[in-house]
């Protein structure tokens, strides 16, 4: 598909375009963005290779998606607090976004969207790993459809930030983890409805779900662990390689993704904005 120059070829069978003959620096017309915008509900994943951003270009083009989000427990860059730099260095034993998750699902209006721009890359690894949400639900039994639709679920931040988390010393990205720091709980659909398709998507993720609403934790593990494992099955996901300069939009409505812990000896850095959302339905 087309629009003038702009170029769309699907790269994955469950998720993942790239979009080429287009200049993200440069102000897109409606007629572009449009374009762009159906792709990713099309695709979920969409990959601009190739592009010459500075924090400004990341800026301008991720506000053409809505408002930004400062995110709860990483710091920042000095000059542009709506970016985050996700590094990892050679000796880090972890880091960020290292289990299947959708992002920070612990907010009361989680982001829609997560915008990644790649400045330093690993010559091999540090893949990032997506799972389609839609498929994921699709392929469960009528009466596990059911059961799920009617169940909310906890979620807080207490694994990935905060003194329990103790996350700091094994990578480069720190969090806060004084006594001071307070966990972000709040309660979503266990299978929500995308606010734009209409469609149905599994919503519950190792590192943010707590429990079932009104149920016990111990009451909850066993169907979370199926839901877990069940979510990331190799035929829902797209294995994305990434290169220098890339910029890399996914819809966290419709997805999972892990970024893979397999280059302890590289350099990896990726600037990141996320994109606000509404509460989940």
């Amino acid at each position: 598909m087309d629009d003038g120059t702009l170029h769309i070829h699907r790269i994955g069978a469950s998720a993942g375009a790239e979009i080429t003959g287009v200049d993200l620096s440069n102000d897109l017309s409606n007629d572009q963005f449009a374009v762009i915008h159906q792709a990713l509900l099309d695709h979920h994943v969409l990959c601009f290779p190739d592009q010459e951003l500075s924090p400004e270009d990341q800026i301008a083009f991720a506000r053409r998606w809505g408002d930004l989000a400062i995110h709860p427990n990483l710091t920042g860059m000095n000059d542009f607090p709506e970016i985050i730099a996700v590094e990892r260095k050679p000796g880090d034993s972890g880091h960020l976004g290292s289990e299947w998750h959708n992002d920070t699902t612990s907010l009361e209006k989680p982001p829609m969207g997560t915008m990644m721009y790649s400045k330093i890359v690993p010559q091999v690894g540090g893949d990032t790993l997506f799972a389609n949400q839609y498929d994921a639900y699709d392929a469960l039994s009528n009466g596990m459809k059911d059961m799920l639709d009617g169940l909310s679920a906890v979620h807080g931040d207490g694994r990935v930030a905060g003194p329990r988390a103790a996350l700091n010393e094994r990578r480069t990205n720190k969090t806060d983890e004084s006594d001071a720091w307070r966990e972000t709980i709040n309660t979503h659909p266990v299978v929500r409805t995308h606010p734009e398709t209409g469609r149905k998507a599994l919503y519950v993720n190792i590192a943010y779900t707590l429990r079932f609403e009104n149920m016990t934790t111990e009451e909850s593990q066993p169907l979370l662990n199926f839901l877990y494992e069940h979510s990331h099955r190799p035929e829902f996901t797209y294995r994305h390689r990434w290169s220098e300069n890339m910029l890399v939009l996914w819809d966290n409505r419709a997805l999972v993704h892990l970024a893979l812990n397999d280059c302890p000896t590289s350099h990896r850095l990726m600037e990141r904005i996320q994109i606000k959302g509404d509460r989940p339905f």
